[in-house]
Protein backbone atom coordinates (compact mmCIF):
# COMPACT_ATOMS: atom_id res chain seq x y z
CA UNK A 1 0.00 0.00 0.00
CA UNK A 2 1.33 3.45 -0.94
CA UNK A 3 1.98 5.85 1.94
CA UNK A 4 -0.56 8.58 2.65
CA UNK A 5 -0.03 11.96 1.02
CA UNK A 6 -0.28 14.69 3.64
CA UNK A 7 -1.93 17.90 2.40
CA UNK A 8 -2.15 21.42 3.83
CA UNK A 9 -4.29 24.26 2.49
CA UNK A 10 -3.81 28.03 2.78
CA UNK A 11 -6.72 30.04 1.37
CA UNK A 12 -8.68 32.90 2.90
CA UNK A 13 -12.10 31.75 1.64
CA UNK A 14 -13.69 28.98 3.69
CA UNK A 15 -15.97 28.00 0.80
CA UNK A 16 -12.88 27.42 -1.39
CA UNK A 17 -11.25 25.34 1.34
CA UNK A 18 -14.42 23.28 1.70
CA UNK A 19 -14.45 22.68 -2.07
CA UNK A 20 -10.85 21.48 -2.04
CA UNK A 21 -11.58 19.16 0.88
CA UNK A 22 -14.57 17.71 -0.98
CA UNK A 23 -12.47 17.03 -4.08
CA UNK A 24 -9.45 15.68 -2.22
CA UNK A 25 -11.51 13.34 -0.04
CA UNK A 26 -12.62 11.54 -3.20
CA UNK A 27 -9.05 10.33 -3.78
CA UNK A 28 -7.84 7.43 -1.60
CA UNK A 29 -4.49 7.95 0.09
CA UNK A 30 -4.85 11.68 0.76
CA UNK A 31 -4.84 13.03 4.32
CA UNK A 32 -5.56 16.73 4.93
CA UNK A 33 -3.51 17.62 7.99
CA UNK A 34 -4.49 21.29 8.36
CA UNK A 35 -6.24 24.22 6.70
CA UNK A 36 -5.54 27.87 7.51
CA UNK A 37 -6.78 31.25 6.25
CA UNK A 38 -3.97 33.61 7.26
CA UNK A 39 -0.41 33.67 6.00
CA UNK A 40 1.41 34.28 9.27
CA UNK A 41 0.16 30.91 10.58
CA UNK A 42 1.81 28.92 7.82
CA UNK A 43 5.45 28.53 8.88
CA UNK A 44 4.68 27.41 12.43
CA UNK A 45 2.07 24.94 11.19
CA UNK A 46 4.57 23.41 8.77
CA UNK A 47 7.06 22.99 11.62
CA UNK A 48 4.50 21.07 13.65
CA UNK A 49 2.99 18.93 10.86
CA UNK A 50 4.50 16.74 8.16
CA UNK A 51 3.20 18.03 4.81
CA UNK A 52 3.89 16.59 1.36
CA UNK A 53 1.85 19.05 -0.73
CA UNK A 54 0.85 22.59 0.18
CA UNK A 55 -2.11 24.13 -1.68
CA UNK A 56 -1.45 27.84 -1.68
CA UNK A 57 -3.27 30.95 -2.84
CA UNK A 58 -1.06 33.86 -3.84
CA UNK A 59 -3.10 36.58 -2.15
CA UNK A 60 -4.25 35.90 1.40
CA UNK A 61 -4.41 38.25 4.43
CA UNK A 62 -1.39 38.23 6.70
CA UNK A 63 -3.41 37.91 9.93
CA UNK A 64 -6.93 38.43 11.31
CA UNK A 65 -5.96 41.96 12.31
CA UNK A 66 -3.77 42.62 9.25
CA UNK A 67 -5.57 42.56 5.90
CA UNK A 68 -2.40 43.33 3.94
CA UNK A 69 -1.49 40.53 1.50
CA UNK A 70 0.95 37.96 2.83
CA UNK A 71 4.18 37.94 0.81
CA UNK A 72 4.02 34.48 -0.76
CA UNK A 73 6.63 34.79 -3.52
CA UNK A 74 9.73 35.34 -1.35
CA UNK A 75 8.39 32.76 1.10
CA UNK A 76 8.32 29.84 -1.37
CA UNK A 77 12.14 29.43 -1.71
CA UNK A 78 12.49 29.81 2.05
CA UNK A 79 9.93 27.06 2.68
CA UNK A 80 11.68 24.73 0.24
CA UNK A 81 15.00 25.27 1.97
CA UNK A 82 13.55 24.49 5.38
CA UNK A 83 11.31 21.68 4.07
CA UNK A 84 13.14 20.18 1.05
CA UNK A 85 10.53 17.46 0.51
CA UNK A 86 7.63 19.91 0.39
CA UNK A 87 5.76 20.36 -2.90
CA UNK A 88 3.80 23.55 -3.55
CA UNK A 89 0.73 23.83 -5.77
CA UNK A 90 -0.52 27.38 -6.26
CA UNK A 91 -4.24 27.81 -7.02
CA UNK A 92 -5.25 31.36 -7.88
CA UNK A 93 -7.72 33.55 -9.76
CA UNK A 94 -4.82 35.60 -11.13
CA UNK A 95 -3.61 34.64 -14.61
CA UNK A 96 -0.97 37.27 -15.36
CA UNK A 97 2.00 35.66 -17.18
CA UNK A 98 4.53 37.54 -15.04
CA UNK A 99 2.96 36.24 -11.83
CA UNK A 100 2.76 32.65 -13.13
CA UNK A 101 6.41 32.80 -14.17
CA UNK A 102 7.43 34.30 -10.81
CA UNK A 103 5.62 31.53 -8.90
CA UNK A 104 7.23 28.80 -10.98
CA UNK A 105 10.63 30.51 -10.77
CA UNK A 106 10.28 30.54 -6.98
CA UNK A 107 10.09 26.73 -7.02
CA UNK A 108 6.38 25.86 -7.09
CA UNK A 109 5.33 22.57 -8.69
CA UNK A 110 2.23 23.90 -10.37
CA UNK A 111 -0.18 26.75 -11.02
CA UNK A 112 -3.90 26.11 -11.36
CA UNK A 113 -6.58 28.70 -12.07
CA UNK A 114 -9.58 28.62 -9.74
CA UNK A 115 -12.01 29.10 -12.62
CA UNK A 116 -10.58 26.10 -14.47
CA UNK A 117 -13.44 23.89 -13.32
CA UNK A 118 -12.39 20.79 -15.27
CA UNK A 119 -8.92 20.72 -13.73
CA UNK A 120 -10.21 21.44 -10.21
CA UNK A 121 -12.41 18.35 -10.54
CA UNK A 122 -9.17 16.37 -10.99
CA UNK A 123 -7.52 17.99 -7.97
CA UNK A 124 -6.92 14.72 -6.12
CA UNK A 125 -5.09 13.11 -9.03
CA UNK A 126 -3.10 16.27 -9.66
CA UNK A 127 -2.01 16.42 -6.02
CA UNK A 128 -0.89 12.79 -6.16
CA UNK A 129 1.21 13.58 -9.24
CA UNK A 130 2.66 16.71 -7.60
CA UNK A 131 3.62 14.65 -4.53
CA UNK A 132 5.74 12.43 -6.80
CA UNK A 133 7.65 15.43 -8.18
CA UNK A 134 5.50 16.20 -11.21
CA UNK A 135 4.31 19.63 -12.32
CA UNK A 136 0.88 20.72 -13.44
CA UNK A 137 -0.52 23.92 -14.90
CA UNK A 138 -3.96 24.90 -16.10
CA UNK A 139 -3.99 25.03 -19.88
CA UNK A 140 -4.39 28.80 -19.89
CA UNK A 141 -1.53 29.20 -17.42
CA UNK A 142 0.62 26.84 -19.50
CA UNK A 143 -0.06 28.80 -22.69
CA UNK A 144 0.79 32.11 -21.04
CA UNK A 145 3.97 30.70 -19.53
CA UNK A 146 4.99 28.84 -22.70
CA UNK A 147 4.68 32.02 -24.78
CA UNK A 148 7.00 33.74 -22.32
CA UNK A 149 9.50 30.87 -22.31
CA UNK A 150 9.31 30.30 -26.08
CA UNK A 151 11.35 33.46 -26.58
CA UNK A 152 14.21 31.83 -24.68
CA UNK A 153 16.59 29.11 -25.99
CA UNK A 154 15.20 25.58 -26.26
CA UNK A 155 16.99 24.36 -23.14
CA UNK A 156 19.74 26.20 -21.33
CA UNK A 157 23.04 24.55 -20.49
CA UNK A 158 22.02 24.58 -16.83
CA UNK A 159 18.71 22.85 -17.59
CA UNK A 160 20.56 20.19 -19.59
CA UNK A 161 22.92 19.72 -16.64
CA UNK A 162 19.93 19.21 -14.35
CA UNK A 163 18.36 16.64 -16.69
CA UNK A 164 21.67 14.82 -17.03
CA UNK A 165 21.94 14.60 -13.24
CA UNK A 166 18.39 13.27 -13.04
CA UNK A 167 19.24 10.63 -15.62
CA UNK A 168 22.44 9.65 -13.81
CA UNK A 169 20.78 9.41 -10.37
CA UNK A 170 17.14 8.45 -11.04
CA UNK A 171 16.42 7.35 -7.47
CA UNK A 172 17.59 10.54 -5.76
CA UNK A 173 15.24 13.29 -4.61
CA UNK A 174 15.41 16.83 -5.96
CA UNK A 175 16.92 17.93 -2.65
CA UNK A 176 19.74 15.37 -3.01
CA UNK A 177 20.31 16.34 -6.65
CA UNK A 178 20.38 20.01 -5.70
CA UNK A 179 23.18 19.24 -3.24
CA UNK A 180 25.16 17.56 -6.03
CA UNK A 181 24.73 20.65 -8.19
CA UNK A 182 25.48 22.86 -5.17
CA UNK A 183 22.38 24.99 -5.63
CA UNK A 184 19.28 25.66 -3.53
CA UNK A 185 16.51 23.11 -3.73
CA UNK A 186 14.14 25.79 -5.07
CA UNK A 187 16.65 26.67 -7.81
CA UNK A 188 16.93 23.04 -8.87
CA UNK A 189 13.15 22.65 -8.97
CA UNK A 190 12.83 25.84 -10.99
CA UNK A 191 15.33 24.60 -13.58
CA UNK A 192 13.59 21.24 -13.75
CA UNK A 193 10.11 22.78 -14.06
CA UNK A 194 11.22 25.03 -16.91
CA UNK A 195 12.68 22.01 -18.68
CA UNK A 196 9.38 20.14 -18.23
CA UNK A 197 7.41 23.02 -19.72
CA UNK A 198 9.78 23.48 -22.64
CA UNK A 199 9.73 19.75 -23.41
CA UNK A 200 5.96 19.51 -22.96
CA UNK A 201 6.09 16.89 -20.18
CA UNK A 202 4.99 16.71 -16.55
CA UNK A 203 7.48 14.51 -14.74
CA UNK A 204 11.15 13.65 -14.49
CA UNK A 205 11.05 10.29 -16.28
CA UNK A 206 9.20 11.74 -19.29
CA UNK A 207 11.61 14.67 -19.46
CA UNK A 208 14.61 12.35 -19.58
CA UNK A 209 13.00 10.21 -22.28
CA UNK A 210 12.14 13.24 -24.40
CA UNK A 211 15.57 14.85 -23.94
CA UNK A 212 17.24 11.59 -24.99
CA UNK A 213 14.90 11.23 -27.97
CA UNK A 214 15.88 14.72 -29.10
CA UNK A 215 19.56 13.97 -28.59
CA UNK A 216 19.91 16.64 -25.92
CA UNK A 217 21.42 14.31 -23.33
CA UNK A 218 23.39 11.10 -23.73
CA UNK A 219 21.23 7.96 -24.02
CA UNK A 220 21.91 4.84 -22.03
CA UNK A 221 23.76 2.03 -23.77
CA UNK A 222 20.58 -0.04 -24.11
CA UNK A 223 18.18 2.85 -24.44
CA UNK A 224 15.97 4.50 -21.78
CA UNK A 225 14.86 2.27 -18.93
CA UNK A 226 11.57 3.94 -18.00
Amino acid sequence: MSPEIHIAILDDHQSIIDGYIFRLNQTPGINIVFTIRFGDELESMLVNHHVDVLLLDVQVPTAPDNANPYHILPLIPKLLQVHPDLHILVISMHNQPTLIKAVMDAGANGYLLKDDHAIIQELGNIVMSIAKGGIHLSQQAYQKLYKKLSKEPMLTARQLEVLSLCAAYPDETTAELAQRLEVANSTFRNLLSKAYITLGVRNRASAIIEARRMGLITPTENGPEF
